[in-house]
């Protein structure tokens, strides 16, 4: 079978106005860039506003491993797949970091017969929303460092700035630098580092904002330091509200694309879920559920982190009320927890992939107590034996788990005609949805229910920076905030080697930070970084542009 990017260039793409149409879009509502992806405009979005709310149907995942998920891939193909059983239907998906593209884990376009497509286009500069987001970020910490430099008028200590600048690029050499050396009208000379740009606080920004106008009035409420005596500044303090939303005008309006088989979907906003809240823009999710009976959405990496987040914050913050979960599970995965070596994979082994269902068996506890319908997805690899799918379909019958198998990758819509039929069932039954923490619970007492209900985690324990952190939020009245886990994303704990489900662990705060803007406190835990790493042999070590243009090595 040929690559992702093979499939995807021999594609033929619809004019992006007919895609429009199927999706219920005015051809004046669209501002295309090229003829295979536009943006929508906002006075079509108002319009919209008074229809009524389609299902929502969130897709998860188990913990991530080397062997891959394809929890995109089941995204894309289970929209194709509610399509084809004649459901009005569309995706909304998060935009890929340039960073994971060009590393290790490669783009965010789902693969094999089910993607989302231009390929290349949305993998790489797409319509400049990161370029956009990277802009705002970079002017915020310029004109901060400049009111420090012209006379510092606000009282800024340079030992408590903490806005980031940022680069949508995985560059480990940026974590650790200093700014403004060698000559005073360099400015200020302090240490610094530099954050990836899904990290930033711009990116969550614009990710749950409703409108411009919310974009200025939470980018304005951004902490970007503290004075000498412990007061925050922010960027409405340092005058640069309008400037950072001027950047942010066009990137605030959602993109239209579409699958192999011209389904629609909209791509906007992309954070990271292991530093950040790993879901799509809620002014993309609503208009989707405005327009569509059906929308398929997807949270970043495992149950533990994605799912968490777009409950306890997506769904809080835009008043979302998701239908159903699908959780993806896929052999390979479930036999590397069970304790097989990824260099083993391709050899039958029912008994490991059993013992692997533990990790699977916890994700599902951790959905149930929010209260959403959910069903198993068994995302197929060709490797695949059929005594394995077997054990594993008997498995979550057993446990009384409703499942169905997913073919997407390798058949497209057609691959997952019956799990689409499962979940339209499933979305017609009623949900109990409801966050696991209340807000007005203290920072210790959240992150203590994430972390245990959520991860089966023992206890917490806090440094005593955290807890210095967490005294200071309480004085700014920032603790009444959702709380957002930063985490490995490799492990249920905060210890990135724990595969399977690990019990009796504790896990480790180690900082706080605070997103006023974005509405939710940052916590870190373990040993997880802000500004990822290229690995020994890059991604972008096999990509080119062959003899008659066209790209290679893209996946």
């Amino acid at each position: 079978m040929n690559n992702d990017l093979t499939i995807a260039q021999a594609a033929t793409l619809e004019d992006i106005y007919k895609i429009a149409e199927k999706a219920g879009i005015s051809a004046d509502a669209l501002e295309p860039y090229g003829k295979d992806k536009a943006k929508i405009s906002q006075d079509f979005i108002n319009s919209c506003a008074d229809r009524e709310d389609g299902k929502l149907i969130l897709v998860t995942a188990i913990t991530p491993t080397k062997a891959g998920e394809g929890k995109s891939t089941t995204t894309i193909g289970l929209a194709d797949g509610l399509s084809l059983i004649g459901k009005n239907v569309m995706a909304a998906l998060r935009e890929p970091s340039l960073g994971p593209v060009f590393g290790l884990k490669g783009g965010a376009t789902g693969g094999g017969y089910a993607q989302v497509v231009p390929m290349e286009s949305i993998n790489l500069h797409f319509t400049g929303d990161m370029h956009a987001i990277t802009t705002c970020n970079n002017l915020i910490a310029a004109m901060l460092d400049n009111s420090i430099f012209q006379g510092n008028p606000l009282n800024i200590d340079p030992e408590q700035v903490v806005w980031k600048r940022c680069l949508d690029m995985n560059d480990r050499t940026l974590r650790d630098i200093t700014i403004g050396q060698l000559k005073k009208s360099n400015g200020v000379e302090r240490p610094d580092h530099f954050v990836i740009t899904v990290a930033t606080e711009v990116m969550a920004i614009l990710c749950l904002s409703n409108d411009l106008k919310d974009f200025e009035e939470r980018i304005g409420r951004c902490v970007v330091a503290y004075t000498y005596d412990h007061k925050p500044v922010t960027v409405k303090d340092i005058e640069a509200a309008g400037a950072a939303t001027v950047t942010m005008k066009e990137a605030l309006k959602p993109n239209l694309v579409q699958t192999l088989e011209h389904t629609p979907v909209l791509i906007h906003g992309g954070p990271f879920a292991n530093i950040a809240h790993g879901c799509n823009s809620v002014i993309a999710t609503k208009l989707a559920l405005k327009l569509a009976d059906y929308v398929v959405t997807e949270a970043g990496f495992g149950a533990d982190l994605g799912a968490e987040k777009f409950l306890d914050i997506k769904c809080r913050s835009a008043n979302l009320k998701p239908n159903a979960v699908v959780i993806v599970a896929t052999v390979r995965a479930l036999k590397m927890h069970g304790g097989v070596d990824v260099s083993e994979l391709t050899e039958e082994n029912v008994e490991a992939m059993l013992a692997g269902a533990a990790n699977l068996q916890k994700h599902i506890e951790s959905i149930k107590a929010f209260g959403v319908p959910y069903i198993v997805a068994i995302n197929k690899f060709s490797k695949d034996t059929r005594a394995e799918v077997d054990a594993l379909l008997n498995w979550c019958k057993e446990n009384g788990h409703p499942v169905e198998e997913a073919d997407g990758w390798a058949r497209g819509g057609a691959g997952m005609t019956d799990l689409a039929k499962h979940v339209a069932e499933i979305v017609e039954g009623e949900t109990n949805y409801a966050p696991i923490y209340d807000v007005n619970e203290s920072i210790e007492e959240k992150i203590n229910k994430i972390a245990t209900i959520v991860y089966g985690a023992k206890d917490v324990e806090f440094s005593e920076e955290a807890m210095n952190k967490i005294a200071t939020f309480k004085e700014n009245g920032f603790d009444k905030l959702p709380v957002c886990m930063a985490k490995t994303q490799n492990s249920i704990t905060d210890d990135a080697n724990l595969k399977g489900r690990p019990v009796g662990f504790t896990i480790h705060v180690k900082d706080l930070s605070i997103s006023a803007g974005a509405g939710f406190v940052v916590a870190y835990t373990g040993s997880i970084l802000t500004m990822p790493g290229l690995p020994k042999v890059p991604a972008a070590v096999n990509m080119g542009v062959d003899e008659n243009g066209k790209t290679y090595g893209l996946f």
